[in-house]
């Protein structure tokens, strides 16, 4: 592996371009990073700033696409339009290169060529087709030290989505021109630590290198999207999202393993005992919540009938006197096979359950699916959620502190002797305790 070029890096591109030194002023050097002994200097002196092709295979191949674009600049004569990089959803809208006053069509402008070819080869219908298409390496202009030129942060890898011609105000002249929008997905690079590594592009840069195998060097996601092509950009998109997403095996305890027979003992006992696995998830949901520095007081056991969609409710209280507040916590448990998934419907059933000032804890003996996850953490659930995994961490931890390393006394003492009260009162009124 060479050099990478790292999401939300800024590196420092100085006027000499000088490849030998890998620091200039404490920031990465760009020109280090991309330096390929016998090939042009890799530029971002324009907005978009395609390498030269070269003939691989009997066919002509772009190693890569550039693109910087300048913020300070947006609203200018000189760049009247404003490019939008939403990095956190995958999604790039970056404008051409046309400008008013030029008499060629806006097609035909150097970087407009280039990523109108570019989006050609994206939204070509077979795999052997895409595994040439250039990807574009998207760059923001920063400021650092003082300075608003001579530093970029690198947005990601990228595919085009959408061309679209648009007709865009020409600055302070009042005027109009026709121009081209580029609506671009951020590939994830989540199984490459979100770098790309440099050796790919210098790869797709010798002519003696297939196709095939430059596509061996790129990240995986962008393999998948050559494969599959633009059907499979929902599952290969950069979400920021996802990086707070379990896989569901992460989230079971390994087959054989003591916490896989503790978790396989629990679901025994309170399969088809609701109230009595409502206790145990109250008594984890307490535990994690006050591992996590919280002050948390429990309250109730819902009755069957009338608990509003809740199993338990308990209480958060946060700081003291004027600085503090207290939140409602609504409980919900479902002791369900442990290779069960809990869906986003039934989290979203909970959560719709909510009021200002509450939150939400979801105690199973499951998982949570993936989409389940997404949905949570992209539409902020103000919800905590226990699998069956912790829900096993935690029972064992508190049966080997309190009961002797046995379980089942723990889990009788939850039950039998803790008294966790069962009642139909309101969850609101815990504040008044």
């Amino acid at each position: 592996m060479g050099e990478t070029l790292r999401v939300g890096e800024v590196l420092r591109y100085a006027s000499a371009k000088d490849p030998t030194e890998p620091v200039i002023d404490e920031f990465p050097n760009f020109h280090f990073v991309t330096d390929a002994p016998g090939h042009k200097k890799a530029l971002l002196e324009s907005g978009i700033n395609g390498m030269a092709k070269v003939s691989a295979g009997g066919r002509q191949r772009r190693p890569a696409i550039l693109i910087r674009s300048s913020p300070w600049k947006a609203g200018s004569e000189q760049t009247p339009w404003h490019d939008v990089f939403d990095m956190d959803n995958g999604h790039v809208r970056y404008f051409g290169d046309h400008k008013a006053g030029l008499s060629k069509p806006p097609g035909t402008t150097t970087g407009n060529a280039a990523l109108l070819d570019a989006f050609t080869e994206h939204q070509a219908p077979t795999a052997e087709a895409r595994a040439a298409a250039a990807p574009l390496l998207l760059f923001r202009a920063v400021s650092r030290l003082g300075k608003v030129k001579g530093f970029v942060e690198f947005c990601g890898l990228g595919v085009i989505e959408r061309a679209e011609r648009v007709v865009q105000w020409a600055g302070h002249e009042h005027t109009t021109f026709t121009n081209y929008v580029y609506d671009i997905a951020l590939i994830d690079l989540t199984d490459e630590d979100d770098c790309v590594d440099w050796d790919w592009i210098t790869a797709r840069r010798n002519p003696a290198v297939s196709d095939q195998e430059a596509l061996a060097k790129a990240p995986r996601a962008w393999r998948d999207w050559a494969k599959r092509g633009h059907a499979a950009l929902p599952r290969v998109r950069r979400r920021v999202a996802l990086a707070r997403v379990m896989k569901v095996r992460d989230q079971r305890p390994e087959s054989g393993s003591r916490q896989d027979d503790d978790l396989q003992f629990v679901y025994r006992q309170f399969d088809g005992r609701k109230h009595d696995f409502e206790a145990v998830a109250s008594v984890v949901a307490a535990r994690v919540l006050r591992g996590s520095g919280h002050s948390y007081r429990e309250g109730w056991i819902t009755r069957r009938s009338g608990d509003g969609g809740a199993d338990f409710v308990g209480r958060i209280d946060l700081g003291t006197g004027l600085a503090g507040t207290s939140l409602v916590v609504l409980g919900q448990a479902k002791c369900i096979r442990t290779d069960s998934l809990v869906s986003a419907e039934q989290i979203a059933r909970v959560v719709a359950r909510l009021r200002r000032g509450w939150i939400g804890v979801y105690v199973t003996t499951g998982a949570f699916s993936q989409p389940a996850q997404l949905e949570m953490v992209e539409d902020q659930y103000p919800i905590v959620l226990i699998n069956g995994l912790d829900l096993a961490r935690e029972l064992r931890s508190m049966a080997r502190d309190d009961h002797g390393n046995d379980l089942a006394a723990c889990l009788n003492h939850i039950v039998y002797a803790q008294g966790v009260p069962i009642t139909s009162r309101r969850p609101e009124e815990i504040l008044l305790e």
